[in-house]
């Protein structure tokens, strides 16, 4: 929408969005690493475990969204200055944080409600709190950009308002949901004295999951930030093609998700030949995906272009950034489900970071560095740089599959109360 109101205000907030990108990173490991036990947990018949997991999650997450929420009220010129030297957008960008904080310090009690749904079989409610958020956002994005139904013109700050908005129902949508018989809600009264075994496992299991989310997210801001640096039309291009990307990448993220969840209820349940086989049969369908994505990429360009006010070169860029696209997608998809799923879903977190290590860091954004401030390369030969670590790093994914160390169950022994509790359910 941004994009029919101006060039500039569409790749500030762009930019600006950035910023709670790194912080879904922080967010995306707490609730990953709670998603792995949690799906271990219910497969075994534990609620109280699972309560306490969600006490877990809601303290952690709670900080980070507190810390990222008072520094985009305090500073938010001075984290738009991370991304670009453009006082202008600095400027738009900056009036759209401080209204978009307000929404970052929901995010994360809301994701954790988002996970223990999806963890304890009520993924149809959550889906519809997550799609009903979206559509809401959609519709206030409207009203505010473009001052529909005698709201006022805002611009990028009406975006902004429309995802503060938008986050406050999701979270009340949450806890209503959440507060009907047979879902897992959170333990207040024992949300300051936890379990100290739990609290390690949970450790062990989100420290790599943190290193890889920062590895990865502060790999694709430093993408953005190399793209922001070749010139208005390069940020533009660039832009949209993220969020062409991020909107296909929905289909691969779901079924990541749900390979974690149903390899994880398997494994928790001491089923581990069953967990292995439907490991197998999950990562052979994400190949599939990542060609059906393809193809839906180099379908849906001619609609991205028209979607869009750009100038020519910036049309230019994005053609080809989405031709680029297209091949990335492959290796996007096959290591989304094989590794943030199935092989998450099991317990075999470290190898997220030690691929994005070499493949992300040591290869990818070095060379694009290089190609864009040393050589002078365009701006398309910058971006497939910067598209190289997903496809890279397919077949030593499948080397590491086939060792099968995910294959394991994560719990201990199941709490006599907490399982009688939940079989009564």
């Amino acid at each position: 929408m941004l994009g029919k109101v101006a060039q500039n205000e569409m790749t500030a907030v762009s930019l600006a969005t950035q910023i709670q990108f790194v912080q879904n990173m922080f967010l995306g490991a707490i609730t990953a690493a709670g998603a792995i036990l949690g799906a271990q947990y219910w497969g075994k018949g534990d609620r109280r475990t699972l309560e306490d997991l969600f006490n877990i999650m809601l303290r952690f997450c709670g900080l980070v969204s507190v810390l990222f929420f008072l520094a985009c009220e305090l500073m938010p010129g001075l984290l738009m200055h991370i991304f670009t030297h453009d006082d202008s957008l600095i400027a738009i960008g900056s009036s759209y944080l401080r209204i978009a904080g307000w929404s970052y310090l929901l995010t994360g009690i809301s994701q954790c409600y988002l996970t223990m749904m999806k963890v304890s079989d009520h993924v149809r409610p959550g889906a519809l709190i997550s799609s009903c958020a979206v559509l809401l956002n959609i519709a206030l994005n409207a009203v505010f950009i473009f001052g529909l139904l005698g709201a006022p013109r805002m611009q990028a700050r009406g975006a902004a308002l429309a995802t503060a908005i938008s986050r406050v129902v999701e979270l009340g949508l949450c806890i209503a949901v959440s507060s009907g018989a047979g879902c897992i809600r959170p333990a207040l009264e024992r949300i300051a004295k936890l379990p100290g075994e739990l609290r390690a496992d949970f450790v062990k299991q989100c420290l790599p999951l943190l290193g890889g989310s920062l590895c990865w997210g502060i790999g694709f801001t430093s993408y953005t930030a190399i793209m922001g640096h070749m010139g208005t039309d390069a940020a533009a291009a660039n832009s949209v093609a993220a969020v062409a990307r991020d909107l296909i990448c929905c289909m691969c993220n779901g079924i990541g998700s749900a390979a974690g969840i149903m390899v994880g209820n398997e494994l928790g349940a001491g089923r581990l030949d069953m967990g292995k086989a439907y490991g197998i049969r999950l990562k052979n369908i994400s190949y599939v995906i990542g060609f059906l994505s393809t193809g839906l990429v180099l379908a849906v360009t001619p609609l991205v272009l028209n979607l869009v006010l750009l100038t020519d070169q910036a049309r230019k860029y994005l053609t080809w950034m989405m031709v680029i696209m297209s091949v990335y997608m492959i290796g996007r998809c096959v290591n989304t489900v094989a590794i943030n799923g199935v092989l998450d879903g099991g317990g075999d977190t470290i190898f997220d970071m030690y691929s994005l290590i070499v493949c992300m860091w040591l290869i990818a954004i070095p060379l694009a560095l290089l190609g864009a401030f040393v050589l002078h390369w365009s701006p398309l030969a910058v971006y497939a740089c910067t598209c190289l670590d997903e496809v890279g790093k397919i077949p030593w994914v499948m080397i590491r599959f086939k060792k099968y160390k995910w294959v394991q169950d994560l719990t201990r022994p199941v709490d006599p109360g907490g399982e009688e509790e939940i079989r009564d359910v």
